[in-house]
């Protein structure tokens, strides 16, 4: 817990799910909380949440499609805290379908926030990361891409890309930046609610009925992953229901 507290980290995707068990996690760890999400009502109420349990959060409305929203998010950290510690990349979104279906719409979607929207927030913090010689990037990824199944080529591919991009980022760094990625399996947030595909979000509705695990499992592991003294990176964690193929 000491090594999480006082640190200032911006979430992406804070607004509901899997970032908001990220952010009352780090909170009640004393950690700063940056929430960044499209819906303005939610990340209000989770900051009067946080402040009435002790805690510190602010927010600002982004889209992560926007690399200025990104920039404006890491901005309002350091306005507010003066630096940032750590970038949760959880902003996501799936249109499941056939490749041969087409939906390019639906690819593009999650090319722009499941792929350019961590670009974009990578790129928004890895200069202060610079500046200050220590850093730490947290992508919340998926089990999709680990196993292919039909339905989730593109979503998987977006997720994929991320893998690979985080691996050459290792690579490249000197040990200054940490960077983690972390793969959850079926979770029980609204996930499903922006499928437009009818026959899968059925069937991802009823997956999360039968076997969905908390976010609060993927905000332990977070949590957990930054708690790390900082020459020690924890590189890829893979949470997932123990039901689950």
């Amino acid at each position: 817990m000491q090594s999480i507290k006082g640190k200032v980290i911006a979430i992406t995707g804070a607004s509901s799910g899997i970032g908001k068990a990220i952010a009352l996690e780090l909170a009640k760890k004393g950690a700063k909380v940056v929430l960044g999400a499209r819906r303005t009502k939610q990340l209000q109420q989770l900051v009067e949440e946080i402040k009435n349990t002790g805690g510190e959060a602010i927010f600002a409305q982004i889209d992560v499609k926007y690399k200025a929203d990104l920039v404006r998010l890491i901005n309002t950290a350091v306005d507010k805290f003066g630096t940032v510690d750590v970038i949760i990349n959880n902003a996501g979104v799936s249109q499941l379908s056939r490749i041969d279906e087409l939906d390019t719409d639906g690819w593009e979607e999650m090319i722009d926030i499941n792929l350019k929207g961590v670009l974009y927030g990578m790129a928004a913090a890895i200069p202060i990361f610079k500046q200050q010689r220590s850093g730490h990037i947290i992508n919340i990824i998926s089990t999709s891409g680990i196993k292919i199944v039909p339905m989730q080529g593109v979503y998987a591919g977006t997720k994929n890309a991320v893998r690979t991009i985080a691996e050459a980022f290792r690579q490249e760094s000197d040990g200054t930046i940490r960077i983690t990625g972390i793969s959850p399996g079926v979770v029980k947030t609204d996930f499903a609610d922006s499928i437009k595909n009818q026959e899968m979000k059925t069937i991802i509705t009823r997956n999360m009925e039968n076997l969905a695990i908390s976010p609060n499992a993927i905000a332990k592991a977070v949590s957990y992953a930054i708690g790390q003294p900082q020459s020690v990176e924890v590189g890829d964690i893979v949470i997932r229901p123990s039901k689950q193929n």
